[in-house]
């Protein structure tokens, strides 16, 4: 076997393991998502529709769907998304320190709180 097909089968093999893995951990984050929903008392299908789910993530945080449009507004969308992050950690009990730890990762604190046992406490009610 030439060096040069070597070199394509292990890049062959390695880009199908990574997509394997990449596959597999937005499967986890989707079922975990629709955990948080069910814990909330929404309808879990929800998270699968794009645009619709942020909006339903913001009725399980803030109790007002409507605060999503916040961003579509230039700069405020950052800290509205900071914000986001923060409050939802709120909503589940969990203290300020797994707030910021949602802030720089999200994906694995949504895994946490998706399949953890962390009951649901409620929206919390503030402008941002």
């Amino acid at each position: 076997m030439p060096v040069n097909d070597l070199y394509k089968s292990l890049a062959v093999g390695y880009g199908t393991t990574l997509s394997v893995i990449a596959i597999v951990f937005y499967v986890l984050l989707v079922i975990a998502e629709w955990k948080i929903f069910t814990k909330a008392g929404e309808h879990g299908w929800a998270c699968l529709i794009p645009i619709y789910n942020v909006y339903v993530m913001f009725r399980v945080i803030y109790g007002s769907g409507l605060k999503f449009l916040l961003l579509l507004v230039p700069v405020l969308n950052i800290v509205v998304g900071i914000a986001m992050w923060i409050r939802l950690a709120q909503a589940f009990g969990k203290g300020m320190g797994f707030a910021i730890l949602t802030l720089f990762f999200p994906n694995i604190c949504t895994l946490i709180l998706g399949f953890g046992s962390d009951e649901y406490e409620g929206p919390i009610r503030s402008f941002i």
